[in-house]
């Protein structure tokens, strides 16, 4: 079947929606402060509801405060999502997150100005506490609870800074904890997040948009070595059990060994805490993060398996201890074939320029791979910045990354099911 037209985006109109929602917790200049639970991310959502009611989707707030709006579907059946999340960093840029949320706010008005009531229900999600700015242990909250993996009694373990639990926050803006399992849902066929790229490889290759075809896993591990203080003088090298000495050396072998594997395999050793930390005394310990992805499963357990062999040596050759604690796993996620079939023709029927690459940071589509294929599409970000307020995607760019979202959403949920990629989900 031949696909219509698409009616074209108004860049101007959606950076306005941009530039309006960035309002909302302002913060130095061009960016944002809007944290989860906080009075600016309420009020965000409440912006965000506005605009879906004026789209004339119904709209709906779940137990952890997600903000869902649909466009419900000529036919009975699982729906297709779209959207991300409109909490920031503290203060990050205006398009990280909520570019997602706007953009596919845009193409559910847009298709449902154009062609009307889709076959299959359409749906906006605007998630909340992807980033774990407020409550560090808690990335991911709304996508989470989504799919059941965020319980109450998470609700009086997980706080802030200030000490203030994730449940007593959620009270304050009128959510009842106990309630969060409500917020599981079985129903969804599909889930695409449209999101700025956060770095460089687009503007590299001065491409407007990226089709992701697969997340990265995400292994972050504090490792602390521990050997001998003592007088940093008296001391003869030969004698020492140097923690400080056995991290330089595994920091730079970690980091080489990424460097040989080139991309998209990416180390990073973010975090070094020395004790005692004084200029004359070799430390007693030193502990420190090892941030280390790739987004092919296989080639990312190698990779893990060759930085514990490294620690390993080291240590022993050097006298010290190791010991090692991962903080953060996060599997590969591949983005599911049938998806990005309708994503790629939408952007090659549109003219739109485009590439394929991995994400090489985590994002809600990466929970929602729990229950659902996942796609996710990016839009290029000025000099890579993203977590700043210098953060930046032209409307140029995001009316491109709109456009095919709006073009897989129709392939997705208006053709006959036999029509399109649809007929695998």
């Amino acid at each position: 079947m031949k696909v219509p037209e698409m009616p074209p985006v108004d860049p101007a109109a959606i950076e306005n929606m941009v530039l309006a929602l960035g309002a909302i917790g302002g913060h130095s200049g061009t960016g944002v402060c809007r944290t989860a639970y906080s009075p600016e991310w309420v009020a965000g959502q409440k912006r965000v509801e506005t605009w879906a009611r004026e789209a004339g989707l119904d709209v709906r707030t779940d137990a952890v405060g997600t903000l869902w709006a649909r466009a419900e579907g000529a036919e009975a059946g699982p729906v297709i999502v779209t959207g991300s999340h409109i909490d920031s960093q503290r203060a990050g840029g205006r398009y990280d997150g909520a570019l997602g949320v706007i953009s596919g706010l845009v193409a559910l008005q847009t298709l449902t100005a154009t062609f009307g009531a889709p076959r299959r229900t359409l749906e906006l999600v605007s998630l909340c506490e992807e980033e774990g700015s407020r409550f560090p242990s808690a990335g991911f909250w709304g996508s989470r609870a989504i799919v059941g993996k965020s319980a109450p009694a998470d609700c009086d373990t997980v706080q802030d800074a200030a000490g203030q639990t994730i449940g007593s926050a959620m009270r304050d803006v009128g959510l009842d904890p106990a309630q969060i399992g409500t917020a599981r849902r079985d129903d969804i066929a599909a889930f695409i997040e449209l999101h700025i790229e956060q770095g460089p490889v687009l503007e590299d290759a001065n491409l407007p948009v990226a089709i992701v075809d697969a997340i990265t896993h995400i292994r972050q591990t504090e490792v602390t070595l521990t050997g001998v203080s003592n007088h940093a003088g008296a001391f003869p090298m030969d004698l020492r059990a140097d923690p400080m000495a056995a991290f330089a050396e595994i920091a730079a072998a970690v980091i080489g060994h990424a460097e040989a594997l080139q991309r998209p395999a990416v180390t990073t050793v973010g975090r070094c805490d020395v004790i005692p930390n004084a200029g004359p005394i070799i430390p007693k310990s030193v502990t420190f993060t090892i941030d280390a992805r790739h987004p092919d499963e296989t080639s990312a357990m190698t990779m893990y398996a060759v930085h514990d062999r490294i620690m390993d040596e080291v240590a022993a050759r050097r006298g010290v201890s190791v010991d090692r604690r991962v903080l953060i796993d996060l599997p590969a996620c591949p983005s599911d074939p049938a998806l990005l079939e309708a994503l790629q023709n939408a952007a090659d029927t549109a003219g739109i320029q485009n590439m394929r690459m991995a994400s090489g940071a985590g994002h809600d589509a990466q929970q929602m791979a729990r229950i659902c294929p996942i796609a996710m599409i990016f839009v290029r970000s000025k000099d890579g910045r993203s977590h700043t307020p210098e953060e930046f995607s032209s409307a140029a760019d995001i009316a491109a990354g709109t456009d095919v979202l709006i073009g897989a959403l129709y392939r997705l949920a208006y053709l006959p099911e036999d029509a399109d990629a649809s007929r695998d989900l």
